[in-house]
C-alpha cells in the first residue's frame, strides 16, 4: 500500500551503494546471497534469538533491494528477475517456518494460517503479472520493475514492518500473524476482483 513511497526514498542510497559494488559483485550473486542470510533467521528464530533474526532479515531486505539497484546500472535481466521474485516468496513463507518452529504448540496454527494467506497474495500477484505481460499493461507504479505491482494492503514495506514487529514481539506472535493474515486475505481478494475486472476488458477490447 505505500510501496509506491518507500520505493522512492530508497533509491537514492541504494543506487549509491550499487554504484560503488558494480564491479565487485553481480546482481544474481546479491540475490542468492541476501536469500542465504534470510535463510539463517530459521534457526536463529528455533533458538529465540529473535533480534539476530531480525537483523539476518533486514540484511536480506537491504541485498534483495541493493540487487534491483545493481540490475537498473549493468542491465536487468529477466533471469535475473524470476531468481528475485521467486527466493522473495521462499524467503517470506521461511521466516514464518521460523516462528513455528520456535513455539510450535503456541505458533503452529497462526503461522499455517498467515502461509495459507500468503499464497494467495503470492498467486494473484503472479497470475496478473502473467496477464499484464500478455496485454502490455504498462507498470505505473513501478517502471523499473521486472513485473507489474498490482495493488494492496500487504505489499514489501507492510511486511516488512510486520516482520519487525513479530521480532521485536515475539511472544504476540499469535496475534500479529492472524491480524496480518486477515489483511493478506482482504488485499487477495482485492487482487482478484480487479485483476478479474481489468483483464476482463482488456480482452473485450481485443
Amino acid at each position: 500500500m505505500i510501496d509506491r513511497w518507500t520505493h522512492q526514498w530508497l533509491q537514492m542510497p541504494l543506487q549509491y551503494i550499487a554504484r560503488r559494488v558494480q564491479k565487485h559483485v553481480t546482481p544474481d550473486q546479491l540475490t542468492v546471497g541476501g536469500f542465504v542470510i534470510g535463510l539463517c533467521a530459521i534457526p536463529a528464530l528455533m533458538l529465540k534469538l529473535y533480534l539476530l533474526a531480525l537483523l539476518l532479515i533486514l540484511l536480506n531486505r537491504i541485498l534483495d533491494g541493493l540487487d534491483g539497484s545493481l540490475a537498473r546500472i549493468v542491465g536487468p535481466s529477466h533471469a535475473g528477475g524470476f531468481l528475485d521474485i521467486t527466493l522473495d516468496f521462499v524467503f517470506y513463507s521461511a521466516v514464518i517456518l521460523g516462528f513455528a518452529l520456535s513455539d510450535p504448540a503456541k505458533n503452529s496454527l497462526a503461522a499455517t494460517f498467515l502461509i495459507f494467506s500468503f499464497i494467495g497474495t503470492g498467486s494473484s500477484f503472479l497470475a496478473f503479472a502473467v496477464m499484464a505481460e500478455k496485454y502490455n499493461i504498462e507498470r505505473m507504479q513501478f517502471t523499473n520493475k521486472s513485473l507489474y505491482y498490482l495493488n494492496g494492503l500487504t505489499e514489501g514495506t507492510e511486511t516488512i514492518l510486520f516482520y519487525i514487529a513479530i521480532c521485536l514481539w515475539p511472544t504476540n506472535f499469535p496475534t500479529l500473524a492472524t491480524g496480518f493474515g486477515v489483511l493478506c486475505l482482504i488485499t487477495t481478494a482485492n487482487r482478484i476482483y480487479t485483476g478479474y475486472r481489468t483483464i476482463a476488458s482488456l480482452a473485450k477490447i481485443s
